[in-house]
């Protein structure tokens, strides 16, 4: 571990924490609310809205806000390249594709650059594009994911045994405890999807977030279905019965009824393992707060039972 966190420079963060880009989600409240709160706020680019509320967040905060570029999405459209430098973004995560295709533009831009990655090879590959640094996330983690992904605990640390970058874990990330977890297996940041989903900024239906709530550690499966990503899911009846007899339509073209109308059947209610870990919705501030307060004495906790 290197004597300065290189996550808080590199983003020039006061908290070494991010939000995670979660399509539709991961717009201006929400990244303000995070980047108010010490942490890095995201927003994702997917979107027409999203790309506009790159701009638009600069009502909410002065802070620094950074972006997700889905690779696939815009392998054949470079301009996002300049969407991003005209917003004033410092900090883009790459993912889902060859980060090759934008690291040199983004970074002679002036951009620093995170690839996200599910294993060692696809952390290799993206070191080998010259990125600034790895999203290392675990299959526990919510949304897209590889059916046969590692889990944070064994991603994590053996990507950090085999780079020297400065590693960001996602992936079962909500607490003070998670995050002193997290810096011991190697990384410098974390990322968090399922617990900012779960607070009074996201935007989502309260029908949602209730439901992220009252998941047990056993409440979200894997829908693996042909012509569909793989993703965790809150294990709904509706992610049963799609497992078992997949529909014809795509599994995410309702789910903003989900996310915004509180319609659980309408679609995939993309959530992390995490969730039975969240037992209430509150304010961004409180939970970053409460995390980067709590971190060392989790670690000092550890040490004492040590003996």
């Amino acid at each position: 571990m290197p004597d300065v966190n290189r996550v808080q420079q590199l983003l020039g963060v006061e908290i070494p924490i991010v939000q995670a880009p979660m399509t539709f989600i991961a717009r201006a409240r929400l990244a303000a609310a995070v980047s108010e709160a010490g942490g890095m706020g995201i927003i994702e680019t997917l979107t027409a809205e999203g790309r506009e509320d790159l701009v638009k967040v600069r009502e909410l905060t002065d802070k620094p806000v950074g972006a997700n570029l889905l690779v696939a999405g815009w392998k054949h459209d470079p301009s996002i390249v300049d969407t991003l430098v005209e917003a004033g973004v410092s900090y883009v995560a790459t993912s889902a594709g060859d980060p090759a295709l934008f690291t040199d533009r983004l970074k002679d831009a002036g951009i620093t650059v995170f690839h996200v990655v599910g294993s060692l090879r696809a952390a290799q590959k993206a070191e080998a594009a010259g990125v600034d640094g790895l999203v290392v996330e675990g299959v526990e983690g919510g949304g897209f994911k590889g059916a046969s992904g590692a889990s944070t605990m064994v991603l994590l640390p053996l990507v950090a045994s085999h780079t020297s970058l400065p590693l960001i874990a996602a992936g079962g990330i909500c607490d003070a405890t998670s995050m002193a977890a997290a810096f011991v297996l190697g990384a410098e940041g974390v990322q968090m999807g399922t617990r900012v989903l779960a607070t009074h900024e996201s935007g989502v239906h309260s029908a949602f977030t209730d439901a992220i709530v009252a998941a047990p550690e056993t409440g979200t499966m894997l829908v693996s279905v042909p012509g569909n990503p793989t993703m965790r899911v809150i294990a709904t009846d509706r992610a049963h019965a799609w497992a078992a007899e997949p529909p014809t339509e795509k599994l995410m073209d309702r789910v903003q009824q989900l996310y915004f109308d509180g319609d659980l059947d309408a679609s995939l209610a993309n959530t992390g393992q995490v969730a039975g870990r969240i037992d209430s919705v509150r304010p961004v501030a409180e939970v970053i707060g409460e995390m980067w307060s709590g971190c060392r004495d989790a670690l000092d906790a550890g040490r004492a039972r040590l003996g």
